[in-house]
């Protein structure tokens, strides 16, 4: 049977070689949409196309596709980079309670990669990342990190009739339907990384993933100081199932554990056990995605007891000019109701990525009830825009009131009224072409009275972003 199958890939081989020769022999015309698309997660594209010579059309191709074996297209290494250059424009983080003054810089993510491929079940991928903010007045770990490496694992995958086998160790990122909660952070400066084993089996309509890792910390003294260890945890085991088509309902439990975790009313080691369902899916110009999540355990002598909840829906018109969609967002997160009970209800996002509300980090996923309509247009393939209301109001008045990720406002908690305040977003997407892309988004932040008397002011928000990737 093994020498059935390897004659039947060589004559495969033979077969792509031969009509790749004859199409370029007679002049025949290549598709644009045989090339890869650009990733968000490098790792994920797909270069052996270009073992057909008709296809390197691009000036950096010979770096794109370098062949390992002769004859097999699938052994190949490639090259790349990612560079995005964003300016922001803020009145000042946190409304500026705290003395945060307005703020002016630029934010640079430089990302150099390599990926070999040896056969069609083993990769190597290894990615650096630099990370800069010029001018930013108050630098984070999420803006800032000197050259290190980002990931760096190597994947197995094996294809058969009964479904297919993938699994990854090393440095790696995870990312979770729309990342809400667990994400590779691509909005902030810096992305997250997790220092992982990951195993995935798919058959048919089901999936089923299961990890065990340790968060990647980040430093900003010097390069190369990044680190992971036993005091941030974090495992996953998730089921999804296609269903009524494709659309995919999911649930997964994860075990997250921090040392020296710091609530309002509560500090030590966290310990959360987390069951999250989601429903998603499309049917007749609607779409919508729909996920709750459940959190026990404890933070030092306290117990936990904290939830969330997002939804998103909407509807395109597909045969009107513009296509436009008109959505509608809801998101509702706890806090703590009871401080000095002996429980915590403080909701944890765990790793959301910045970019779900707004880049404008004014909206953390704790103590909120956030209702948000939007219109999106698209005049033309390469060219998006989105203009969205958010109205925000706090789960209960005495937890605080709190920005990105998870960032209690000072002089909020157990003060004011439900209300936090209202924004409103506009953002445009361009694609130039397959390399270069850009986007422009303003919010504008009309806070509550809570906001006010704690010494806050009404905020604005410009974000002006490049990015090229090759």
């Amino acid at each position: 049977m093994g020498m059935r199958v390897g004659i039947s890939q060589a004559l495969t081989r033979t077969m792509a070689a031969a009509a790749a020769m004859i199409a370029a022999s007679c002049g025949l015309a290549v598709a644009e949409d045989a090339r890869p698309a650009i990733r968000t997660n490098r790792w994920q594209e797909d270069w052996s196309v270009l073992a057909n010579p008709a296809l390197r059309t691009g000036p950096f191709d010979p770096i794109k596709y370098i062949p390992l074996q002769p004859g097999l297209p699938q052994s190949y290494v490639s090259f790349g980079m990612t560079l995005r250059e964003r300016f922001e424009s803020l009145d000042a983080a946190s409304f500026g309670i705290g003395g945060a003054k307005p703020d002016s810089h630029v934010l640079q993510r430089l990302q150099i990669h390599a990926d070999a491929h040896f056969d069609e079940h083993w990769q190597a991928f290894v990615q650096l990342e630099d990370d800069r903010a010029f001018g930013k007045a108050n630098i984070t770990s999420v803006d800032q990190d000197p050259l290190d490496l980002r990931l760096a694992f190597l994947a197995y995958v094996n294809a058969t009739e009964q479904g297919t086998f993938k699994a990854r160790v090393g440095r790696q990122d995870f990312d979770f339907d729309l990342q809400r909660f667990v994400s590779s952070r691509d909005g902030p400066n810096v992305r997250q990384s997790f220092d992982a084993l990951w195993g995935d089996w798919e058959s048919g309509p089901w999936r089923f993933i299961g990890f065990v890792s340790q968060p990647v910390q980040y430093n900003l003294v010097r390069p190369f100081d990044d680190i992971s260890n036993g005091k941030l945890l974090f495992h996953t085991f998730r089921v999804e199932r296609q269903v009524l088509g494709t659309n995919e309902l999911s649930a997964y439990y994860s075990y997250y554990q921090r040392d020296n975790a710091r609530f309002l009313d509560a500090a030590g080691l966290e310990q959360r056990h987390v069951l999250d369902l989601r429903f998603a899916g499309k049917l007749a110009g609607f779409d919508w995605d729909l996920e709750a999540m459940g959190q026990a355990g404890s933070v030092g002598a306290k117990q936990i007891r904290a939830w969330g909840a997002g939804a998103r829906a909407g509807y395109t018109f597909t045969d009107v000019a513009w296509q436009p969609r008109i959505g509608l967002q809801l998101d509702v997160a706890s806090g703590d109701r009871h401080p000095g009970d002996g429980k915590i209800e403080t909701f944890n996002p765990l790793f959301p990525n910045g970019y779900y509300f707004s880049l404008a980090g004014f909206t953390g996923y704790t103590n909120l009830i956030h209702l948000k309509p939007s219109l999106t247009v698209k005049p033309t393939a390469a060219l998006s825009f989105m203009a969205a209301i958010g109205l925000q109001w706090r789960a209960t008045t005495a937890d605080a009131i709190y920005v990105q990720p998870n960032v209690a406002v000072a002089g909020t908690a157990g003060q004011g009224s439900l209300w936090s305040g209202v924004y409103g977003q506009l953002r445009a997407d361009y694609r130039f072409n397959a390399n270069l892309t850009g986007a422009l988004e303003a919010v504008h932040y009309e806070i509550g009275d809570t906001l006010r008397r704690a010494g806050g002011h009404d905020s604005n928000y410009i974000g002006i972003e490049l990015k090229y990737a090759l």
